[in-house]
């Protein structure tokens, strides 16, 4: 675990999870092994996708960061 952020959307998250720690997903591969901190759900495709993108910007990639940093001191602690 590197301490860096993956920001997705999927219909079926322990598929897409699992997808990411078997190494099937590029983005991730060489960071293995990935760790689900937080998620959202939405019942529309199209709200999810929309706050995707927000969370990928920077206002909302660094509002993320600062909602989980403990979160992120747990990580750095246990496996560094």
């Amino acid at each position: 675990m590197d301490g860096k952020l993956y920001i997705g959307s999927t219909p079926d998250l322990k598929k897409r999870l699992e997808k990411h720690n078997r190494g099937y997903v590029l983005a991730t591969k060489h960071r293995r092994p990935v760790k689900l901190i937080y998620y959202e759900s939405y019942l529309h495709p199209r709200d999810a996708k929309r706050r995707e993108v927000f969370l990928k910007g920077g206002k909302g990639h660094e509002q993320l960061k600062v909602q989980l940093q403990d979160s992120f001191r747990v990580i750095k602690y246990r496996y560094n």
